[in-house]
């Protein structure tokens, strides 16, 4: 058995364009914050998406801010 098949495939947000703010501390490609990105695999499923359901709004929030 391979480690893909033990261990549940964790959705996540990534895009891979992994570049931090500093001024809003948030990921400049998926919109996640440091905090967030860290505790991503510890988070619970209802943590988890509670996030992703943010994320839309809060990457329009962060590009007006930054822009």
């Amino acid at each position: 058995m391979t480690a893909s098949q033990r261990l549940p495939r964790i959705e996540s947000p990534c895009v891979s364009i992994c570049s931090v703010s500093p001024e809003t501390r948030h990921c400049d490609g998926c919109g996640r914050s440091l905090k967030e990105i860290a505790r991503w695999s510890r988070m619970t499923d209802g943590e988890r998406a509670t996030v992703m359901a943010e994320l839309p709004d809060r990457r329009v929030r962060l590009a007006a801010d930054g822009a």
